[in-house]
């Protein structure tokens, strides 16, 4: 098991106003290797909140979030950062490529900070192999504004599984792209899942996109329901 969310519940109060949004209402899901998952729902209804909390980006106001097995709360804010960067890609709807690197100085960034010898020495070979997957090999000296909207997103799945994640974490990934680019992305990151056994979770308002996982989910006034599954 990957990540378990345990009874999540998620409200925000501001200081002097005394009701409260509820957010997100006793959630537990357990994601695996391999899950592929989607988690549809209204505008506002919590899935962005949902995700961050299942990247440890976010905390829940009650309720346990453990990774691997373990309470995120055991972990300070320097061993999550490196948990998320060792075990978790993120896909988000902009790109947030460096506009002065290259498309392989984009895709390695996530390498910096990498303890662990092996993989960083092996970062580069890794890089030009999972480019080439997505069809980008030939413009890694290339700069963000010198590549489509859809090159881009492309280069961020790289650099997503650059660290070789259990799980990838992805938020409107297509949201930002026309419907030719949008297609082909859901269907790299479809191929990705199966290819690489990488767990994927997508927050998304297209139907479309999220029937490429195996299984949906909607949110909606908190609460978390299988909608359809294959």
């Amino acid at each position: 098991m990957i990540v378990e969310l345990d009874s999540i519940s998620k409200y925000y109060e501001n200081e002097g106003i005394i009701t409260r949004r509820d957010v997100l209402n006793e959630i537990s899901i357990a994601i695996n290797s391999g899950d592929a998952l989607s988690i549809v729902g209204p505008s506002g209804s919590g899935k962005s909140t949902l995700l961050n909390i299942l990247g440890t980006l976010d905390l829940p106001t009650s309720g346990i979030v453990k990774i691997k097995g373990k309470d995120i709360h055991d972990f300070n804010e320097k061993q999550l950062a490196e948990i998320r960067n060792n075990n978790i890609g993120f896909i988000f709807q902009l790109h947030h490529l460096l506009p002065q690197l290259t498309l392989i100085e984009n895709v390695l960034v996530p390498t910096i900070p990498q303890k662990d010898k092996s993989i960083k020495k092996s970062a580069m070979e890794r890089a030009m192999d999972l480019l080439d997957s997505v069809g980008l090999v030939d413009k890694i000296h290339q700069r963000p504004g010198q590549l489509s909207g859809g090159e881009c997103q492309r280069a961020t799945v790289v650099r997503a599984l650059i660290n070789e994640p259990n799980l990838v974490l992805a938020d409107e990934p297509t949201g930002s792209l026309d419907q030719d680019s949008a297609d082909q992305l859901g269907e790299l990151l479809s191929d990705i899942n199966k290819k690489y056994n990488v767990a994927m979770v997508i927050v998304t308002h297209s139907l479309d996109l999220a029937k490429k996982m195996d299984t949906i989910y909607k949110l909606d006034h908190g609460k978390l329901n299988v909608t359809i599954s294959e």
